[in-house]
């Protein structure tokens, strides 16, 4: 019958790993064999020992949580470890780790780790990429435990050896096998691996030297930044347990949506309605940079619908670069769906003097037709 960890420890099957941990100590500190000699004691602090060490370990517990013992023989199972008797409880990869020279022979594991990298995204308009800039973000992050300065110990004194392991970081046992009796090894359930020990842990950090907290940061956002790209902080990310090394922070940029311009690299693209009449005849519209200057746009006579036209060097900075990207202005040639009698009038007049009329296209009039001009756009 599996054993009931949780209750061995005294804890909910809900318990976080900081809540395991603190029920290990206190239970430590009353069976120790240093404070109760006794054999009860020693078999208790033995028990607890190992519920610590399955708790802890997130493929140990899931076993546990699905009704599962992680540290018997043969309880895994054909599904979990592939032959019964050597599942996630130190079976046959132990075996091998001992024939191989892996076998109790890693030694205690630093207790200073460094830290891990962490992502955040940010939002910021097309204005913004355009010129660049400072902006102040809040991240949740891992820091420096302020009141250990990340020794992890209340009165910063350094780590002693764990007397379980003898600051090996690991506890050798021989297990049966279909070799045979063979000698593996597992992490010290008392130091976690690390062979010493902090006697009196930080009440703030619980000996990790490292807290949760929230902390403003300033991003430098260089000009002509695109849409997706990180910019990456050096030792802005998460300190590491024990104090160790920050990770980097990498700030993903995201760019709002803009009511005019559309971004294609460093063009910048908006379309321009033009009434028939001048598209015809020619005009000048202006539109509002994203450096809030007005850039004209010329029409030239004879604009057909689809056209482009391009303003050279006034679209997005090129980073890291030098120049800017060009505006393209696509031309939408609007015709009047409603006449009065007189526009139509009008109308008749200049059809008249045009002397043209609708027709099928052929191949050989000399005529670019409006799927070429429309085919010859999008080569562009």
């Amino acid at each position: 019958m599996a054993r009931d960890y949780y209750a061995i420890l005294g804890v909910d099957k809900s318990a976080s790993d900081k809540e395991i941990k603190k029920a290990y100590r206190r239970l430590a500190r009353k069976y120790h064999p240093d404070v109760n000699p006794s054999e009860e004691a020693a078999e208790k602090f033995r028990e607890i020992s190992v519920a610590h060490e399955v708790l802890t370990d997130p493929d140990k517990r899931r076993i546990v949580d699905m009704g599962g013992d992680p540290m018997e023989q043969g309880q895994a199972g054909a599904g979990a470890g592939g032959f019964g008797g050597f599942g996630a409880g130190g079976g046959l990869g132990d075996i091998f780790e001992a024939f191989f020279g892996q076998g109790g022979t890693r030694g205690p594991r630093s207790r200073v780790q460094p830290g891990n990298d962490a992502l955040l995204r940010t939002v910021i308009t097309l204005e913004e990429a355009y010129s660049g800039l400072r902006k102040e973000v809040t991240v949740d992050t891992a820091v420096l435990c302020d009141r250990c300065e990340g020794t992890g110990s209340a009165s910063k004194a350094k780590p002693v050896k764990c007397d379980q392991c003898g600051g090996a970081g690991e506890i050798q046992e021989m297990q049966r096998s279909f070799l045979g009796n063979v000698m593996t090894a597992r992490p010290c359930p008392k130091c976690s691996g690390f062979g010493e020990v902090i006697e009196d842990p930080c009440p703030k950090c619980d000996g990790g030297g490292r807290v949760r907290a929230r902390r403003d940061i300033t991003v430098n956002i260089p000009a002509g930044i695109a849409d997706g790209m990180r910019i990456r902080m050096a030792g802005a990310g998460e300190v590491g347990h024990g104090g160790g090394p920050a990770g980097d922070l990498y700030v993903e940029v995201a760019t709002r949506r803009h009511p005019v311009f559309t971004r294609d690299g460093d063009d910048l693209d908006f379309t321009v309605r033009v009434p028939m009449v001048d598209a015809a005849l020619g005009c000048s519209v202006s539109v509002t940079g994203l450096d809030g200057e007005d850039v004209a746009i010329d029409v030239a006579a004879g604009t057909q619908p689809g056209e482009r036209v391009r303003v050279e060097g006034r679209g997005m900075p090129r980073l890291r670069s030098d120049g800017h990207g060009d505006m393209l202005a696509h031309i939408d040639v609007v015709v009047p769906a409603d006449v009065d009698d007189q526009t139509r009038d009008l109308l008749e007049q200049v059809r008249g003097r045009l002397r043209e009329s609708a027709r099928v296209t052929q191949e050989g009039d000399g005529e670019e037709s409006f799927f070429d001009r429309l085919r010859n756009r999008f080569r562009r």
